[in-house]
């Protein structure tokens, strides 16, 4: 059975996702989603979590990027795109790309190219209210996030590291890891999507561009979100080992958020909990039941009592 992806053209984090595919040479299905919610498909699959990309294998469904690389490397016996499986170092590496250099490298990619490619693809309707999501978004976020004119000299600052840890083909090595993927993805947005110059003065860090570009995006093929929600429909979750229920929470209701933005809970029955990640039971409205993934790293889970109800 393919992974779903569920993601937009114009997101970060699928375009991380969807080079990651292209490096495991996965066969995969596409499911265009919004912008911002409502996201109905993904609200019957994944509760409240408003964050892209979702994944989708069959009944189980997995949040954050993290959880979805840990998937790709399983289907395709590419452990070095697991976060877990890095050294603490790339790790550490993955981290700050993925959340603290995140938004600096958004707003540096603020270019009038950038606009036109967002007029092209949303109303102006939308793009309104896609501005009005983002910054509350970010005024409820745990982690502080960097204003405008702190994100250039942050992302010149990042690329001049970029360039000097590439001693090699990778960031780590001869071969890609998620940090590769991790740290491609926001200057993809500035240098791509924004076409802005900022990158141009970073040749290693270029030629480290076009060599991730160069993976593609594996078999991609395209569905309708109401296909992915018949093949939830028509689907069991795979089962899961008996060392992952031996949480004393497994069978109580519980909510999972991000603890760093987004923070929307996803209420279900703790089903499973490993060392990286917790499964939640969902009953989906004629879906019957789903299996939510998400990592521990970045979330939260709290038990459902008198205090949360």
């Amino acid at each position: 059975m393919d992974l779903i992806l569920h993601h937009y053209a114009m997101s970060p984090f699928g375009r991380k996702i969807r080079s990651m595919l292209g490096y495991a040479g996965l066969d995969w299905q596409s499911a265009i989603t919004r912008e911002m919610p409502p996201r109905p498909v993904l609200a019957q699959l994944a509760g409240g979590y408003r964050k892209i990309p979702v994944a989708q294998i069959g009944a189980d469904i997995f949040c954050d990027s993290r959880t979805i690389a840990a998937e790709i490397a399983a289907l395709a016996n590419k452990p070095e795109l697991a976060l877990e499986n890095l050294d603490a170092g790339a790790r550490a590496w993955a981290g700050r790309a993925d959340l603290d250099l995140f938004f600096p490298c958004v707003l540096a990619a603020g270019t009038p190219a950038m606009r036109r490619k967002a007029r092209e693809s949303m109303s102006l309707l939308d793009m309104g209210r896609f501005v009005l999501d983002r910054i509350g978004m970010s005024r409820k976020a745990a982690v502080k996030i960097a204003g405008f004119r702190e994100a250039r000299p942050l992302v010149l600052d990042h690329l001049a590291q970029v360039e000097a840890q590439l001693q090699g083909d990778f960031l780590f090595g001869a071969a890609p890891t998620h940090a590769d993927f991790s740290t491609y993805h926001g200057l993809w947005f500035i240098r791509d999507l924004g076409e802005s110059p900022l990158v141009d003065d970073f040749p290693g860090t270029l030629a480290w561009m076009d060599r991730i570009a160069a993976f593609g995006e594996g078999g991609r093929s395209e569905i309708a979100p109401q296909q992915a929600l018949d093949i939830a429909a028509g689907a069991e979750p795979r089962s899961i080992p008996p060392a992952a229920q031996e949480d004393p929470l497994v069978g109580q209701q519980v909510t999972i958020a991000p603890s760093d933005y987004g923070q929307v809970a996803t209420r279900g029955t703790l089903a499973g909990a490993t060392q990286h990640s917790w499964i939640l039971a969902r009953s989906a409205s004629g879906l019957g039941t789903v299996h939510v993934h998400f990592p521990k790293q970045g979330y939260s889970l709290r038990p459902v009592g008198r205090d949360s109800a």
